[in-house]
């Protein structure tokens, strides 16, 4: 299975979750917002499909997209993760280079 965060990465793909932030759409109404042709979307849609974050339905012969909020739960919990440990490195790395605080380099007066 292709990585949640790498697939949801890609440009193009980051874009359709937005726009189907909005509520459900179809791949004619989608491929709209980009200068590339309606297959591709539908390829782009397939991997989102494929990592869980978005879901499909067929009408006829259109296929509608809308988010899949367990999989968008998943990829919120994956950043927070990320963005926990990395915030954490970032406080221990600034904790390391702490320069002792001397009021003569600001100017100030004792």
């Amino acid at each position: 299975m292709p990585d949640l965060l790498e697939t949801a990465a890609e440009p193009t793909r980051r874009r359709l979750l937005q726009l189907l932030g909005r509520g459900e759409l179809g791949v004619s109404e989608l491929a709209e917002h980009f200068p590339v042709s309606r297959s591709a979307i539908s390829q782009h849609l397939l991997l989102l499909a494929d990592v869980g974050l978005v879901t499909a339905r067929k009408e006829g012969r259109r296929r509608y997209y809308s988010l899949d909020t367990r999989g968008m739960a998943r990829l919120r919990e994956s950043l927070e993760s990320f963005w926990t440990n990395e915030l954490d490195l970032l406080v221990a790395d600034a904790a390391r280079l702490q320069i002792p605080h001397d009021p003569h380099l600001q100017g100030e007066t004792p």
